[in-house]
C-alpha cells in the first residue's frame, strides 16, 4: 500500500522550538517528520536526501541567505518551503513568495494552524498567516487613491480574465480552473500571467488579495 503521509522536514537553530514543532506535527497520523536540522546547509542536504513534501524553515535562516531558497528547490523542486517567523514585514513576505516560499507562518501560531498549513502546502496551495495578510490588505487600502488605482487595474481585465480571477480567489489551481472553463492548463497559465501583469502584482497571493478586497483571516491560494 502506498504511503500517503505528508513528509516534513523541520529546520530551526533553536532545539526547543524545533522539537516543539516536531512533537506537534507527529501527533497527527497523516504527517511524518522525516528529518530535522539547524542550518540552511542541513535544509539543502535534507531536501536532496529525504525528498520532503514540506520544508519548514526558520525565516531568520532564510533572511541571512535568501538565495538558499533556490538552492533548496534546486535539490528537490517538488518541496514546498514554509517560512516560520517570529515577526514579519510586508516586504519580507513578498520577497519570500517571489523567491519560491509557499507558506509564511508566525511562530505564535497554534498547533492547529501549523498542521493545517502543512496540509495546505501539500495540496499545492499557498498560505500566509492571517496577521500578515491583514497588513498586506491595509497597505493595499491605505488611501482612496490606491483603492481607485486597484479598481482601475481590475477594470482593464477582459471578461475571460475576470472570470479566471474570480475562480483563482477560490483557491483553484490552473488545472482546476481549466476544467471549470473547458480550457487547457496552458491557456489558463497564459491568462494568469496577463492578469498578474495588468494588476501589477508579483504573484497569485497578491492578485487574490487585491481581487478579494477585504478577505477574512487566512489566505489560501494555490499555484
Amino acid at each position: 500500500m502506498m504511503d500517503t503521509k505528508i513528509r516534513v522536514a523541520v529546520i530551526d537553530e533553536y532545539p526547543l522550538f524545533r522539537e516543539g514543532m516536531v512533537s506537534a506535527l507527529e501527533e497527527h497520523t497523516d504527517i511524518e517528520v522525516v528529518a530535522r536540522g539547524e542550518t540552511i546547509q542541513d535544509a539543502i542536504r535534507i531536501a536532496r536526501e529525504y525528498e520532503p513534501h514540506v520544508v519548514a524553515v526558520d525565516v531568520a535562516l532564510l533572511d541571512s541567505a535568501l538565495a538558499s531558497i533556490s538552492d533548496i528547490l534546486l535539490q528537490y523542486p517538488a518541496a514546498s518551503i514554509l517560512a516560520v517567523a517570529m515577526t514579519a514585514s510586508e516586504e519580507q513576505v513578498s520577497s519570500a513568495l517571489q523567491r519560491g516560499v509557499r507558506g509564511y507562518l508566525m511562530k505564535k501560531a497554534s498547533t492547529y494552524e501549523l498542521v493545517q498549513t502543512v496540509r495546505a502546502l501539500k495540496r499545492g496551495e499557498y498560505y500566509v498567516s492571517p496577521s500578515v495578510a491583514a497588513r498586506l490588505l491595509m497597505r493595499a487600502d491605505a488611501s482612496p487613491a490606491k483603492a481607485d488605482s486597484s479598481l482601475s487595474r481590475v477594470a482593464e481585465l477582459t471578461l475571460r480574465e475576470e472570470e479566471i480571477l474570480s475562480i483563482l480567489v477560490q483557491g483553484c489551481s490552473n488545472k482546476e480552473i481549466g476544467n471549470k472553463l473547458a480550457l487547457s492548463e496552458k491557456t489558463i497559465k497564459h491568462h494568469v500571467t496577463n492578469i498578474l501583469q495588468k494588476l501589477q502584482v508579483r504573484n497569485r497571493v497578491e492578485a487574490a488579495l487585491l481581487a478579494a478586497g477585504r478577505m477574512p483571516a487566512g489566505v489560501h491560494v494555490r499555484q
